[in-house]
């Protein structure tokens, strides 16, 4: 299946540099080249960053958890900021709108002027997550995808799909590739926050888990190509 408009969340730490800080220029121009291949296909893309590259909630163990949420917020403006740069750089029309207002940088995040702009082959951008604490940017791309009546979310990250353990510590981890929401939350796979898995459940919103690292599985996924794990 060919989707015709899309959430597109990408992992604040997929995005890093080598060290695992920062922005890595080379991913964020590939993205930007793949994002707009999708455009020119006629697919409506809205795009949501994570903040990990710069700023984990959870790092501040010893902070009030609402002050590090906000500040997580914050992480994601920087990502979105540069990703609307990268596109427009390359002549895609891009608008970032954030949950939080700060009117000086970016659109207050209002739903009809967000599919407005996706009518118009413009990129969307919705940065500071759903705008209050305890909830995540995962959360925030179901809440999206929801609102504007996306078709799918693509969740492109740095592991190519969803495992039954971590892949990274176990050798036996075996990928799933096709799987469903109430089996993601009984098993506890840390694909998505149980929140944003349910609220997919709910709308009847598939997800597709791939790594960002290959070039063309953001289109392939879009295409509706058989890439990474299908979550529905």
């Amino acid at each position: 299946m060919e989707y015709k408009r899309i959430i597109l969340k990408l992992s604040g730490e997929a995005l890093a540099d080598v060290n695992g800080f920062g922005i890595s220029n080379e991913t964020m121009n590939e993205v930007a080249d793949e994002i707009i291949d999708l455009v020119n296909d006629g697919i409506q893309v809205g795009v949501i960053v994570g903040g990990g590259n710069f700023w984990r909630g959870r790092t501040g163990v010893w902070m009030d958890r609402t002050t590090a949420d906000h500040m997580g917020m914050l992480a994601t403006v920087i990502n979105s900021l540069a990703l609307q740069d990268a596109l427009e750089n390359k002549g895609m029309p891009t608008r970032v709108q954030t949950a939080i207002e700060m009117k000086q940088i970016a659109e207050p995040y209002i739903r009809r002027r967000a599919i407005r702009h996706l009518e118009k082959g413009r990129v969307v951008i919705f940065a500071c997550g759903t705008g209050n604490p305890f909830f995540s940017t995962d959360t925030t791309a179901a809440l999206r995808a929801a609102e504007i009546e996306a078709e799918a979310i693509l969740l492109a990250k740095n592991i190519d799909g969803v495992y039954d353990c971590d892949p990274k510590t176990s050798e036996n981890a075996t990928k799933f590739d096709e799987i469903s929401y109430l089996e993601v939350i009984s098993r506890g796979l840390k694909v998505m926050d149980t929140t944003a898995i349910t609220l997919c459940m709910d709308n009847h919103i598939p997800i597709i888990v791939f790594a960002l690292n290959e070039k063309g599985n953001i289109k392939k996924a879009a295409h509706g190509e058989k890439i990474g794990t299908y979550i529905k």
